[in-house]
Formats: C-alpha cells, sequence, structure tokens
C-alpha cells in the first residue's frame, strides 16, 4: 500500500476534552487516525505516487511525442519543407537564426517537422505572436500577408498532426473542495439553505486565476480543526430543522420495516453515505459508519437518531467527503472501496462545475442507469443545469475571478476626490457585472455580449454614476442602453474601478487587465528596478496619457507598454470609479490607441470594434478560461488540439453560452477515457433513470431571470 504523509498537529486537550462536546471527544480522537489512513488507502487504489496532504495529488503529463503515421509525417515535412522554413528563414532568422538567439530562441535546429512537433510549446507561442502581429517586431520588415497566412496554417497543421498523438494529462485524483464547494456541498446534503460556516476557513490559495486548482488546495492544521467545528455546527443546526432532520432520518421507509434500531440505523446510514460521499458504497464503508451509531448505543443508551449524530460528524470529516476522489476503475478490491463508475465521476464533474455543489438526485440517477455520458442525456442536463438556480455558483464563483470582482472588496477610492464612492455603491457596482453575466447564462446569449452587449442592471446610485435618468432607490432595474458610452463589461463601473488606482486612472492595469482576461495574452512581468510612473525619478506632466508616453521612452518599458497602454487609454474617459468624464484635469482627454500592428481606433466603441474584429480571440480566451476552471487545473500545450476542438464547436454554434459549456462537458478532456468494460447497473435502477424529467426552471431572488427583472425594462437615453 503507498503511504501518504498527513500534515496534522495535536488538537489541544481543551477542544478534546471539552465537557460542552462530550460526543465529539470520541469523533476527534478517531477522526484524524481516519483521515490518514483514508486518504493513504485511496491514494493506493488510485495507484498513484505517495503525496502529501499538503500536496494534494496529480499524475504526471504523459510524454509528448511526434506523429508516426507514415502518410501524415510526408504531409508534415512537405510543409515544412516548402512553407515553413523559408518563411522562417526569410522573416524570423535575423534575430533567431544562424547563430543569433535574440530572446533566448533559437531556431537554427527546427529542421524537419518531426523536431517542430518535438517542441510544440515553443511553435505555439510562435504561432500566437505572429498571428497578433507582435512578430516580427516594429520597425523590421512585415512578411508578404499572403506568404504569412499560409506558413502560418502549416504550422498550424503541424502541430495538430502531432497533437493527435499526444495525450492530455489525466484527472486529479485527489482534490479537495474549495471553501465555496464545501459550504455548498453540506447545504445541499443536509437541506439546510442558511448554512454557512465557511466564513472562518482560511483563504484557498488562487492559481490560474481560480480557487479550485487542486494542485494548491491544501489541508492545514488550522482548516482541519476549522472541519470539525464545521460539522460539530452542522449536526447542531440539523437538531434544530425539524424538516431537514425528518427528511434525512426517515428516508422514506415505514417504522415497521426495520427490525430494530440497528436495522433502521444501516438502512439511513446506506443512503446518506452514498449521497455524503457521491458514489456507490460498500457495506463494509457502512460497517465502519455503523460503529460510530454503536459506540452511541453502548456508552449512553441513546435512540438511534442520536448515534446517527455522530456517525454524520465523522462522515463530514472524512477524506471521502472533503476531498472529490476519483479511484480507478476496477472491481472492489480487498481494501473494500469500490470503484467508482465514470458516470458517478462525470456527475460529480458537471455538478462541481456549474453548481460548485454535489450532484442532485437526478444526476445520481442518470449515473447509477449508465446513461449520463450518452450525448443527448448530457446535454439536457447541461441545460437543466444552467436553468437551475444554483447555478447561480458559476456566475459567482466565475465572473468573480475571471471579472477580477473580488478585487473590488479592497478598492479604495480617495474619499476626498470620490466622495460618492460608498459601500452602497460598491456592492451596486458587483451586482450589475454579476447579473449582466447571470443574464448571459440564463437567456443563452452570445458570449460576444460580454463585449458589446446593449443592456445592463442600474439601481439609483449607480444610474447617477452612469448619468442615466429616471432610477431611484436601491432596487435594481434592467435597462437598455443606447449611445456608445456604455455597453458590455468593459465600461462598466466594476471592472473600470478594480483596474485604476486610488486617485487615478491606469492605462496599464486597464490594458493588462484586457490581454489577460479578454484576449488570453497576458504581458511579461516589468524589467528589475524599473520604477513605477509615481515612483519615476523624472519629474512627469500632463494627462495621464502624456504622463505615460514620458514613462514609455524608457526602452525597457516600450516593448510591453506598446500592447497594453493603447488599450488602455481607450478607456480614459471613464475615471477611477467608472463615470464618464470629457477632460483629466483641465486637460482634454485623447483616448485614441494605435496597436503595434498599426491599426488605430478611438475610445471604448474603436476599442470593442477591435475586440469584436478579433472575436476569435476573445473566444478561445473565454474558452480556456472556463476549461481552466471546470478541470480545476491549468491547460498546457498538450490541451491546444481540445481547445481548438472546443473553440471550433463554440463558432459553428454561435457563440451560445450554453454551446461554451456543452463543448466542454462533452470533451474528452472534461470526460476522460471511458473503460471498454464499463461498470454495469442493476436493470430496476436503468427503469428508474428512463422516469427522470427536466423540472422546469426556478426563479430566485438572487437570478436575473425574466419573471423577476425584465418587466421593470427602461430605456437610457444617453
Amino acid at each position: 500500500m503507498v503511504k501518504v504523509a498527513v500534515a496534522v498537529q495535536r488538537f489541544t486537550p481543551r477542544m478534546i476534552f471539552s465537557r460542552q462536546r462530550k460526543d465529539l471527544d470520541v469523533l476527534v480522537l478517531l477522526a484524524v487516525p481516519w483521515l490518514a489512513v483514508g486518504i493513504s488507502a485511496l491514494s493506493a487504489a488510485s495507484e498513484a505516487p505517495a503525496v502529501s496532504v499538503a500536496s494534494p495529488a496529480t499524475v504526471a503529463p504523459a510524454a509528448e511525442s511526434p506523429p508516426t503515421d507514415p502518410a501524415i509525417m510526408a504531409k508534415a515535412n512537405d510543409e515544412f519543407t516548402h512553407t515553413i522554413q523559408p518563411f522562417v528563414q526569410e522573416n524570423c532568422f535575423k534575430c533567431h537564426g544562424n547563430g543569433q538567439k535574440k530572446g533566448g530562441l533559437s531556431l537554427d535546429s527546427f529542421l524537419t517537422a518531426d523536431s517542430l512537433a518535438q517542441h510544440q510549446a515553443t511553435w505555439e507561442k510562435i504561432l500566437i505572436r505572429v498571428q497578433a502581429g507582435e512578430m516580427p517586431p516594429e520597425g523590421a520588415t512585415k512578411p508578404d500577408p499572403a506568404k504569412a497566412k499560409l506558413a502560418l496554417a502549416a504550422i498550424d497543421d503541424v502541430l495538430s498532426a502531432a497533437g493527435d498523438t499526444v495525450k492530455a494529462p489525466p484527472h486529479m485524483t485527489l482534490r479537495r473542495l474549495n471553501r465555496s464547494e464545501y459550504v455548498n456541498t453540506v447545504r445541499d446534503l443536509l437541506l439546510l439553505p442558511d448554512f454557512d460556516a465557511g466564513q472562518d476557513f482560511p483563504k484557498d490559495e488562487n492559481g490560474y486565476g481560480f480557487d479550485n486548482i487542486a494542485d494548491l488546495l491544501t489541508v492545514s492544521p488550522l482548516l482541519f480543526e476549522q472541519y470539525l467545528k464545521s460539522a460539530d455546527q452542522a449536526v447542531n443546526e440539523l437538531k434544530n430543522n425539524k424538516d431537514a432532520t425528518t427528511a434525512l432520518m426517515v428516508t422514506g421507509y415505514p417504522a415497521q420495516t426495520f427490525y430494530n434500531k440497528a436495522d433502521y440505523a444501516h438502512q439511513v446510514l446506506g443512503d446518506l453515505l452514498k449521497r455524503a460521499w457521491r458514489r456507490p458504497v460498500s457495506q463494509d464503508e457502512i460497517d465502519r459508519l455503523y460503529k460510530f451509531v454503536a459506540l452511541s448505543f453502548a456508552q449512553n443508551g441513546e435512540e438511534a437518531k442520536n448515534g446517527l449524530y455522530l456517525a454524520l460528524r465523522a462522515i463530514l470529516v472524512s477524506p471521502e467527503f472533503l476531498f472529490r476522489v476519483e479511484l480507478d476503475d476496477r472491481d472492489t478490491g480487498s481494501d473494500g472501496i469500490p470503484a467508482i463508475p465514470p458516470d458517478y465521476k462525470l456527475a460529480n464533474r458537471l455538478s462541481y462545475f456549474l453548481w460548485s455543489s454535489m450532484p442532485d438526485d437526478q444526476l445520481f440517477s442518470l449515473a447509477e442507469a449508465n446513461r449520463l455520458h450518452e450525448p443527448e442525456v448530457l446535454k439536457a442536463q447541461v441545460l437543466r443545469m444552467l436553468k437551475d438556480p444554483k447555478a447561480h455558483a458559476l456566475s459567482v464563483n466565475f465572473s468573480g475571478q475571471w471579472l477580477l470582482l473580488r478585487n473590488l472588496q479592497q478598492a479604495s477610492p480617495d474619499p476626498k476626490l470620490f466622495p460618492q464612492f460608498n459601500d452602497q455603491l460598491r456592492a451596486a457596482m458587483w451586482q450589475e457585472t454579476e447579473w449582466f453575466f447571470e443574464t448571459v447564462v440564463n437567456e443563452d446569449r452570445s458570449i460576444m455580449d460580454f463585449i458589446d452587449g446593449n443592456f445592463t442592471f442600474v439601481n439609483g446610485p449607480l444610474a447617477k454614476l452612469y448619468g442615466i435618468p429616471g432610477i431611484e432607490g436601491p432596487d435594481f432595474q434592467r435597462v437598455t442602453l443606447t449611445g456608445n458610452q456604455r455597453g458590455g463589461i468593459l465600461t462598466q463601473a466594476s471592472v473600470l474601478t478594480v483596474t485604476s488606482y486610488a486617485t487615478r486612472t491606469s492605462p496599464v492595469q486597464r490594458g493588462k487587465w484586457i490581454l489577460e482576461n479578454i484576449l488570453n495574452r497576458p504581458p511579461p512581468p516589468p524589467p528589475d528596478n524599473v520604477p513605477a510612473l509615481d515612483d519615476s525619478h523624472r519629474q512627469l506632466t500632463g494627462t495621464v496619457r502624456q504622463k505615460m508616453e514620458q514613462h514609455r521612452t524608457d526602452p525597457n518599458c516600450a516593448s510591453c507598454h506598446e500592447k497594453m497602454d493603447p488599450l488602455g487609454f481607450a478607456l480614459e474617459n471613464y475615471d477611477p470609479i467608472g463615470a464618464w468624464r470629457d477632460k483629466d484635469g483641465t486637460d482634454p482627454i485623447d483616448s485614441t490607441g494605435t496597436l503595434p500592428d498599426g491599426k488605430t481606433f478611438q475610445g471604448a466603441p474603436g476599442l470593442k470594434e477591435v475586440l469584436l474584429a478579433q472575436q476569435g480571440d476573445f473566444r478561445r480566451c473565454l474558452v480556456e478560461k472556463m476549461l481552466t476552471y471546470a478541470l480545476g487545473r491549468g491547460l498546457d500545450y498538450h490541451d491546444t488540439r481540445a481547445v481548438d476542438q472546443i473553440n471550433g464547436e463554440l463558432a459553428h454554434n454561435g457563440d451560445h453560452f450554453s454551446s461554451l459549456i456543452t463543448a466542454i462537458v462533452t470533451s474528452e478532456l472534461f470526460q476522460g477515457p471511458r473503460p471498454t468494460n464499463t461498470l454495469t447497473t442493476p436493470a430496476t435502477s436503468v427503469a428508474a433513470a428512463e422516469t427522470v424529467t427536466t423540472p422546469p426552471a426556478k426563479a430566485s431572488d438572487s437570478q436575473p431571470s425574466t419573471a423577476t427583472r425584465n418587466s421593470s425594462q427602461t430605456t437610457n437615453p444617453s
């Protein structure tokens, strides 16, 4: 058995022996070793290398290999010899060939298609920079557009051929629930709609832009202590909730069904454990949990319900609950841990992707019937889940991190310069963007609405900031936007505020935000010892734009700023809290921009035209961001072909939001390879699954449903 190191310190005597927590004493003493043993067993079952709880298990990606099919190789080498190599020698060798190695890149060693295919990561970067017009650099002779188009297509063909033979990294075997997922799962498992014990949890680490990245979801002693306290809180709330207790503990079986309280406890535990661990459970696993119930019987002579409460505490701190576990597809082993059928894995991936919570009864039924993976069934479930109020979690967690809305909590505009900014306006800014995102989801709108959607949601304070007349008070209304000052997310106050400083706008921050979150072309970090704009030893004068242009005279700064600054300058008509302005102090605003390829544009309307003209870049950016969030890991060159396929499906289906989600969910990256000996389930389960129907969408106060918000549409004449 592969052993796992568990970093858990001793719990304090006060915690263990507290008289007020007598029934938790045994749980604390047993839960810690159970966590260690449980994770060891899971790691051994998954045949993964030894890991620490502080470093979740991942499986190394398969080594990449070039295409081996003779026909593919012949075509690839022909394209390389007659198209790629001449183009590279003519346009790139001055800086990157014949012994030159500018930027650390030499192309001398690439002599065949095979050599190119073995270095896909490098050539993916080259392809992106040439496509973006960044290479050859400004001042160098630009290649003939027709030849460039042919060469880029040939490079893409060679990479595609190689990508067909490269396996993507497999799924994580252990992935801890992050704070949001944990709270939502306890809430849905125990039917406690008001449960929220995650505020005292340590903050989840962020990677690749999101806080659900498996490699960063560690378990610290402090976090495990909070899990124990949270389990205690959840059980106490359950005891005080008669409806939830009845639903969980009665299980729909008549009392006379059970021979005695032990029989009853086994039945309740079996039903509860299957939902808590989100997979089929064995009788051995039920018996292990029953020991907690039996302990309560023996010590206190309590009724079955109180013994079940003790077992429930143990369940809520078990590794199978705290982690999303994906074992290998095998028969039940000697350790008593059953294999997880593929459709159960899929149900879990799907529910935590769209709901940040456990699967519901409908997903469990389809998984048990081995039908969830069927294309039409899966697509129907995606549409159902996106309409469910629980999909609010996708809007909160994905948009809050993709668009950096969470940074709005720390935004602190200077109160002397912006006295109108307060907590109410801060909340209104956040609500506007969150509801805008939810509307794109709920109405299955085009993702291009994120660039130039002609509607938004405002209340009195936000309408005043935007100059929209006729709206007063705290209630939000949906408004149709006219004119060209507002539209899409770029001109929303939330985005404009989190990309500004306390006293002034920041074209650099705004341009960087667009490169990272709209175009997915993050700039490199600034060079060492380059002063910030306000810290420069030189006295910079004039508007923010004029100061930035003086700052850019430093050659160390110019190469990156020429990509970021024009995008940020286009938004200079918006002050640090997103209000429109025509002047910066006493000087007129200049919102023109010139891109590295020479294209010019004017203000936010011109910027949006540029982005829509390059909508393929935005589409791919959103695909990669959403896929990272869905998989819980960063993407690399192994994933390129899958991203291409998802991107193509989205474009083919009109860029509807549901098409984005469906293309991701049906991809092999998300589903993983299915075993040839698929596990079967009893016929009764299939029959039960066939009766599942899609419930009507529910309206929710937290969602911008047409039933609650479209009734108050107004038109913004500004």
